[in-house]
Order: C-alpha cells, then structure tokens, then sequence
C-alpha cells in the first residue's frame, strides 16, 4: 500500500472514532494500519512483557482500542480484565489525568493467579485501580465511566459451571450498571468469539463463544445502539465449532469487534 493510501485510512479512521464518541450515526469502521498515534506508543511502550508481545500479533491492541476514542483524561473500566493486558495499555493511554479500573470478580482473579497485582506493581501503574466485584453488584458511580472494555469476556456472563464456582449471572444487571455507569454518549468496546448464527447464548459454555446479532440486540435492549464495529479479527476459515481458547482454535478465532454508545437519552 502506498503511502497516500495509508495516510487517507488513518485520516478516515480518526473521523470514525470522533463521530462515534460525539454522536454521530452508526458506521461501520475501515480497519486501521499501524499509526504513530497515541494507540500505537501505547502497544510500543517501553517494559511491557514478553508474553504481551506475543498476543500483540493476534489481538492487534493497537487497531482495536483505536476505534474506542479513548484519550488522555478519560475515566475507563476494563471489565473481566483478567491479567490487565488492556488494563495496561489503557494506563498509557489516558495518562496521568485519567483513571482505569481493573475489574474481576474472584473466580477471574484466581484463573489469573492475581498477574494482574505484578502488572501494576511492576509497570507502576498508579492509575489503575483494581477491584474485585460482584458483577451484579459492581458499586460503580452512575456516569463516571467514559468508557468501558469487554474484550472477549462477552460470553462469559452465560457461561454457567457451578461446580467450578461460575454461578449464573443477572446479565441484564450487569448490563444496566455499565449503561448507569457510563455518561452519556460514553461507549462499550467490545471484542468477542463468533458463534454460528442463530445460536444465541447457547455456546457460551460450551465453546466460550457467542452469537454476533444476540449480543447487538442484548445491547439494544438496554440503550445502546451501534457506533462503529470493524472486521480487523474476522477469520472466515473458522468453523466456530472449537472452543476458543483451546488448541486448535486459539488464536484462530473469528471474532467481532463493536463500539456500542449509551444513547444520550438513555
């Protein structure tokens, strides 16, 4: 690609961003190059580790929080943060006036070993705040978030396993806190693994995949319509029959990706 043709998708992809945190209507985001950008110094920043390195590739943190709008100053939830991969990266991206908080619940700080605790200690993230909750009793101040990520933690609020202590979740009280949460025009990032179309929450479990148009209509159903989304993670090839973070499929994953905007009057 030439250099004119990268400079006009970096140019179209910063007015998408802009208009889908000022309220203009849905679109549907070109996928971006790697830029110079705040984005990209983020996923460049000195120290961070080698394991995130290596997921850099698959995951393309760069592109993906490209199209939340994210920037200096920003108040941010990364829900179901696990180790705080994107916890991280958000640290740097809204710098020292802003404020992200790290969120689990006990059953994600355990899968994670605490990895988050090393994380911030180690990178002295003195503006990430974790805290580990009841996601349906979460506690968060009612339109104090400019925005909040759920990277491929979407399904796991129908994911049931009692006898590995993951009990049913009151998804649509989780659901409404984030919308309560957010201020107005604020937005959910959201990553997740496709399942096949038409089955709903069903593989959620089984799979730890879910349905593309469930969770667009989930969303609708509590003031949320779609901002912008991309197709930077699609996998054509993927048969969405494996479950996603096992070999074979790890890593090979169709996924989708979605800016959803709490709407003003919501």
């Amino acid at each position: 690609m030439s250099m004119l043709a990268r400079n006009k998708q970096r140019a179209v992809l910063c007015i998408l961003a802009c208009a889908a945190l000022c309220g203009a209507a849905p679109v549907v985001a070109a996928d971006a190059p790697a830029a110079g950008d705040a984005y990209a110094a983020a996923v460049a920043h000195p120290g961070r580790s080698a394991d995130d390195l290596k997921r850099d590739p698959v995951d393309h943190p760069a592109d993906v929080l490209r199209l939340s709008g994210i920037k200096p100053g920003m108040q941010v939830a990364d829900f179901f943060a696990a180790d705080g991969y994107y916890s991280e990266l958000l640290s740097y991206l809204v710098g020292p006036r802003g404020h992200v908080l790290l969120l689990n619940n006990a059953g994600y700080d355990k899968f994670v070993k605490h990895a988050w605790k090393e994380r911030i200690e180690h990178q002295h993230l003195g503006n990430v705040e974790h805290r580990t909750v009841d996601p349906e009793h979460m506690g968060l101040a009612d339109a104090s978030l400019d925005a909040v990520l759920m990277i491929k933690v979407y399904h796991d609020l129908y994911w049931v396993d009692p006898a590995n202590g993951w009990n049913k979740i009151d998804v649509g009280a989780v659901l409404e806190q984030i919308r309560k949460a957010l201020k107005p025009g604020g937005v959910v990032l959201l990553v997740d693994h496709s399942a096949k179309a038409g089955t709903g929450s069903a593989d959620a479990g089984r799979l730890h995949r879910i349905d593309e148009a469930f969770m667009r209509e989930d969303f609708a159903a509590h003031g949320f319509e779609v901002a912008a989304k991309s197709d930077l993670l699609r996998r054509p090839d993927d048969k969405r029959d494996l479950i996603s973070y096992k070999p074979p499929a790890v890593g090979q994953t169709d996924r989708f990706i979605y800016v959803l905007r709490k709407k003003k009057d919501g």
